[in-house]
């Protein structure tokens, strides 16, 4: 099978399509022809060999999600059939014409999404529907912060917060990132500058001072500072990235007085047990939702195969908005 490798640590350059061993489906596991897969920031981390694979996963082979159709079934496979469309996260490897994944981490794709549409999926809704729903609990008419908003994981998580009632507010570091967002639902958008302080004035300003009582914390770094400060009382802090960043100086006074929850979270590393339950309540709770265009994914741009090392620099410029996918 063709696949994007990882020829060593360094840039996009480093990536080459290549010709390598098609795996084979073990218990429990179904081959997966793969037709398109989404970039994230952690294939870029893994490229420069700052965030490997985890064990039993391609070590050379990006790529977290895919969307495909089932090409063979290994020993003990109940929930699926050969053809059926399937997405899903996985740990690696995604950047290729076939996958070996576990039947209970893989959900059915809607009829009405497309491969590449599907492709932008898992990760983005997944990470953000397990973050504001499972751990954070969401509730109607709450308010929720989400930082980088136009990133996959935040647009999904305004969609997702709409969904429940609640009232998404986000920010991102231009105004064309914020404008698109409101046709998502976004109800208050934030401009970024080098402030990222700044950030809880605008958030108090727009709630009458009252905080907001969920923050999604996709950036990290100074802004673990500006979600504590915009948080309200009893407010729930989900830490999901640390792009601005992976150390952080925090008022611990402030997260006393207040009160404050503050959750890290990773979906990555998890045991196969916790991927299949969040998988599980992505299918019931997210999938009928995209059946119904409550939500839907949101494609930067699409990429051909052959175009990895364009697609990897597109994602660094960070000028996307929503996913990057790579078509296979």
């Amino acid at each position: 099978m063709r696949a994007a490798v990882i020829t060593r640590p360094g840039g996009p350059e480093v990536l080459e399509v290549r010709t390598v061993a098609r795996p084979t489906a073990g218990t429990s596991e179904v081959l997966i022809r793969v037709h398109a897969s989404a970039l994230n920031r952690a294939d870029l981390l893994q490229r420069e060999g700052r965030y490997p694979a985890p064990p039993g996963w391609p070590a050379d082979i990006p790529g977290m999600e895919i969307a495909g159709e089932v090409a063979a079934c290994g020993p003990g496979v109940s929930l699926w059939k050969g053809g059926d469309r399937v997405f899903g996260i996985v740990g690696g490897g995604g950047n290729a014409e076939y996958i070996t994944v576990h039947e209970r981490t893989l959900a059915g794709i809607p009829a009405n999404l497309s491969w590449t549409d599907a492709a932008a999926v898992p990760e983005a809704f997944i990470t953000a529907h397990d973050a504001l729903v499972t751990q954070a609990g969401v509730r109607a008419s709450e308010r929720v912060l989400i930082h980088a908003v136009g990133s996959g994981v935040g647009l999904a998580a305004v969609q997702l917060a709409r969904a429940a009632g609640a009232l998404p507010l986000g920010d991102a570091r231009t105004a064309e990132k914020v404008n698109r967002a409101r046709s998502l639902g976004l109800e208050e958008g934030i401009v970024v500058g080098d402030s990222p302080e700044d950030i809880a004035g605008h958030v108090m300003s727009a709630t009458g001072g009252a905080g907001v009582e969920i923050v999604l914390d996709l950036v990290g770094g100074p802004y673990l500072a500006a979600s504590i400060a915009a948080a309200a009382p009893k407010g729930r802090i989900i830490l999901i990235g640390t792009m601005g960043g992976r150390d952080a100086s925090i008022p611990l006074g402030v997260i006393l007085g207040k009160r404050l929850t503050l959750r890290g979270t990773v979906l990555r590393a998890r045991p196969l047990e916790e991927k299949i339950a969040a998988t599980r309540a992505f299918a019931a709770q997210v999938v009928p939702l995209l059946l119904r265009d409550v939500v839907r994914p949101v494609v930067d741009k699409v990429f051909p195969l052959d175009e990895i090392v364009a697609a990897h620099r597109h994602l660094e410029s960070n000028t996307t908005f929503g996913k990057v996918v790579i078509e296979i």
